[in-house]
């Protein structure tokens, strides 16, 4: 099957094929104006500017071989930008109840650790999770999965971490199982039990617990595809976070880490001694953890919601980038500290608040999104050969326009996997 998209007004390209951006790369993007763009068998076949030629063949600057137009479905974007879906590399979507209660608390003037101390925060998603069935579970987090596909994310991670007890965590990752089944949206699946310590563990058995016991049931149904350990104060030590890190190595499980979001707390280091994919929040991230992060293969991933929810500092994008480094963003989608899935909101935060050019957003929160779940191969641009995953917006006058309208929905079409899903 074959879908030709014309009558583009603005379509970003990827013509480079880099994995990752970094530094001053992360400026880089490519328009082409009064474009079409062509996808057949799910991957995008070849794009250009003006009209495809009458034979159906498509120019040798961006062909598949055997690209052709011939018989195509055709998809009239009516002027409007086509760009590349974005990829939210972080998100507890999987969870069972709003917590508005702690949100009221917040305003009140308690702390995230003060809130967590009174049986708040992760203890409380635990606690309703447990109460609830797999498949009550399921039918809510697919409700959010429909949400974040209608406002252009096609691909995202989810993590476990409300279970906090064997048989909830491997619940937790058999939903996300099902979402990768029964979803058109690309998903990764990330075990976090070491999200908080169960209520009735102390933090060395409950530490014991997840490595000598969950962590060998999750490899052996093969529910992850990443481990991720909260690596912060009053949470995970980086002590306790290298052992669980380590062992998961031994079951191919490579690491990913919550660092530096309630104080310096070692998790960038230890993110490139174990060579983690990603480290992420960072909102207090320091000098010395960037300089650490130069010539690694770890990307640091900043959440710009959450900063804007809890009322905290933003990630220093701003002098990451100036430093040589690249980052992704992503929403941080869970009940407590972020309940938004919405990445062109985060978008847009990033360049209010963390003062990212909307160039520097916009490829923050695809292709290096991409690169922090392993997946920039196939996704995260528009770009020969790539899973076809785009949205098509109303006519606008530059990509500059999309962080600008920070509440417009300029979303009208969705393409996954070559396929309309929505619009």
């Amino acid at each position: 099957m074959s879908l030709l998209i014309q009558n583009i007004g603005l379509l970003v390209v990827d013509r480079h094929g880099l994995p990752r951006l970094q530094g001053t790369e992360m400026s880089r993007l490519d328009v082409l104006h009064d474009a079409w763009l062509l996808i057949e068998d799910g991957r995008f076949a070849a794009f250009g500017s003006g009209r495809v030629p009458a034979s159906g063949r498509v120019p040798a600057s961006g062909r598949v071989s055997g690209g052709s137009a011939v018989g195509s479905q055709v998809l009239d974007a009516n002027g409007g930008a086509v760009l590349p879906s974005f990829c939210d590399s972080h998100t507890h979507l999987v969870y069972a109840d709003s917590r508005e209660g702690e949100f009221v608390d917040k305003i009140q003037g308690l702390s995230y650790e003060e809130i967590a101390r009174r049986g708040g925060g992760i203890l409380n998603s635990a606690d309703r999770l447990h109460a609830l069935s797999e498949d009550a579970l399921y039918r809510a987090s697919m409700h959010r999965i429909d949400e974040i596909i209608r406002k252009g994310t096609g691909a995202v991670e989810i993590k476990s971490g409300y279970g906090l007890n064997t048989a909830d965590e491997l619940k937790m990752l058999r939903v996300i199982r099902r979402i990768k089944e029964t979803s058109p949206i690309r998903v990764v699946s990330t075990f976090l039990g070491a999200h908080a310590v169960g209520r009735q563990y102390s933090q060395p058995e409950y530490v014991d617990l997840v490595v000598n016991e969950m962590l060998p049931e999750v490899a052996r149904e093969g529910l992850a595809d990443y481990v991720d350990v909260f690596c912060d104060r009053g949470f995970f030590t980086p002590e306790e976070t290298t052992r669980i890190l380590e062992a998961a190595l031994k079951y191919g499980l490579r690491g990913k880490i919550h660092g530096e979001e309630l104080a310096p707390s070692g998790g960038v280091e230890v993110a490139v001694k174990c060579n983690a994919l990603s480290v992420d929040h960072l909102e207090s991230m320091t000098d010395e953890d960037i300089r650490l992060l130069r010539g690694t293969d770890v990307m640091p991933t900043a959440l710009p919601g959450t900063s804007f929810f809890l009322n905290m500092p933003f990630a220093p994008a701003r002098k990451m980038i100036q430093n040589g480094l690249g980052m992704a963003i992503a929403s941080d989608y869970n009940p407590g500290s972020t309940p938004s899935g919405d990445m062109k909101f985060a978008v847009s935060l990033a360049c209010i608040k963390m003062r990212l050019m909307p160039a520097e957003a916009l490829n923050a929160a695809t292709l290096n999104s991409a690169y922090a779940m392993g997946l920039s191969h196939d996704y995260g641009s528009i770009a020969v050969g790539k899973v076809a995953n785009c949205y098509v917006t109303d006519p606008i006058p530059s990509v500059d326009y999309i962080p600008y309208a920070y509440t417009q929905p300029i979303i009208n079409k969705v393409i996954l996997g070559g396929e309309q899903v929505s619009g």
